[in-house]
């Protein structure tokens, strides 16, 4: 098994973290996961560019950045494309945490989408 998904664009990701303080300890800011459960043979996503469009921050130890590529952020398997920003490990949260979250909250939209590039990969 493999996840596949997209990896920010090492060039951007500092300016993201300036633009979108991480409002916990332990900083992600590393991917969107399309497949968490792929083959290992799976190809990897074509698309190269994406919008952050909202976030969340649980106020319990997980800030979540919502990402649309392609126009939707509807993941295949029913869940949201985002990128897990910020967490508190010591709080016992997880990056995985991110998906029922937004699931059970859902997130704040932005005033302005933020263009980011994506680099398809095995994440």
């Amino acid at each position: 098994m493999a996840v596949t998904g997209w990896l920010l664009d090492p060039g951007e990701r500092e300016t993201l973290l300036e633009r979108f303080p991480p409002e916990w300890p332990d900083v992600i800011a590393h991917h969107v996961t399309l497949d968490a459960r792929a083959r290992d043979d799976t190809p990897l996503p074509t698309a190269t560019q994406g919008e952050i469009v909202g976030g969340i921050n649980d106020g319990e130890g997980l800030q979540a950045l919502v990402v649309a590529i392609d126009g939707t952020i509807d993941r295949p398997d029913g869940s949201t494309y985002h990128i897990t920003w910020s967490l508190d490990r010591a709080r016992g949260r997880e990056p995985i945490d991110s998906n029922e979250v937004i699931a059970e909250r859902g997130y704040r939209p932005l005033d302005d989408p933020v263009p980011i590039r994506l680099i398809p990969a095995i994440v």
